[in-house]
């Protein structure tokens, strides 16, 4: 007989697989996609704001949206694997020293920023292609002393040229 914690883990699985759900922490600017029904109609609002709380709780998972409309605050809590959760965007990162983010309530204006967090690609990906072995970058052997010597390259190919300068009387 199967606990209801392997069932909310088949179930929070199962949800993964469906719809890809970003990496987010409290602290980071995110835009949420909500499924509206307005009679036989389906639409989809975001609410941006900034992620404030965040409870990891298997299938009762949830966060926690804190946004500023007309001068008022307001905030709104998702449950993470909720039907009603079209789509979750990250738009900016936030560098935070808290997981919960409640004192942002009492802030306006300046005070209520948060800084950005830079995140650093050292993974950059890139195509290296192997070289030929051809006439122009094979060194040339000494035949005396078999050894390869090595050779400047021409700083007059193409594109290392320098730009000629006009003097006044050419220009006319």
């Amino acid at each position: 007989m199967k606990t209801i914690e392997e069932i909310n883990n088949l179930n929070v699985k199962k949800i993964q697989a469906e719809k890809k759900l970003p990496q987010f922490f409290p602290g980071d600017i995110v835009k949420v996609g909500v499924r509206i029904t307005e009679g036989k109609r389906d639409r989809v609002q975001y609410f941006e704001g900034v992620c404030i709380a965040k409870k990891s709780r298997d299938i009762n998972s949830s966060f926690t949206v804190r946004k500023i409309s007309f001068g008022e605050g307001v905030e709104r809590t998702f449950a993470l694997y909720s039907s009603i959760v079209d789509s979750i965007k990250v738009i900016r990162s936030g560098e935070v020293r808290r997981a919960k983010l409640y004192y942002l309530r009492d802030r306006t204006g300046k005070s209520a920023r948060i800084a950005e967090k830079i995140r650093k690609n050292i993974g950059i990906e890139v195509d290296a292609k192997p070289e030929t072995a051809n006439e122009e970058n094979l060194a040339p052997i000494d035949s005396e002393t078999d050894k390869k010597v090595e050779t400047q390259p021409e700083a007059t190919k193409e594109g290392f040229e320098e730009p000629k300068k006009e003097s006044s009387k050419e220009k006319k």
